[in-house]
């Protein structure tokens, strides 16, 4: 008997890849690979050790892991690659990383089809 639940997971997958995603470049050092991710957002709440819990939103990139390929091996993401975004005539250029003792990654579905990559902002590129 199929499992229905995956069955319709992927379907799910399929079509938030094919209708809700637009191409990023995610590069680790010179390696680089145009992947289809969809745009997301995490909000953290970091405690600073001192009794203050500070708001912090990661921008978020969901990207099947069979996408993630580089130097022709799958990859999963590490802190400091990054993750190019045209915004018009500007690159945005976010790194991986995710605030206090979160996890830089993980996955989004119970598959683990899908990666949930937390970024960051760092600089914008002018083309």
């Amino acid at each position: 008997m199929p499992d229905l639940l995956r069955t319709g997971s992927d379907w799910l997958e399929r079509q938030r890849t094919e209708h809700l995603s637009a191409p990023v470049v995610y590069r680790r050092g010179d390696r680089r690979v145009e992947v289809p991710a969809t745009i997301g957002r995490t909000l953290f709440e970091v405690d600073d050790g001192g009794g203050v819990l500070h708001r912090v939103e990661s921008r978020d990139y969901l990207i099947l892991a069979e996408h993630l390929v580089l130097g022709g091996r799958p990859a999963i993401p590490e802190p400091g690659d990054q993750i190019l975004e045209s915004a018009g005539t500007t690159t945005l250029v976010y790194e991986v990383m995710a605030p206090g003792r979160e996890p830089h990654w993980r996955y989004a579905d119970a598959y683990r089809r899908t990666l949930r990559v937390h970024t960051k902002q760092i600089d914008a590129e002018q083309a």
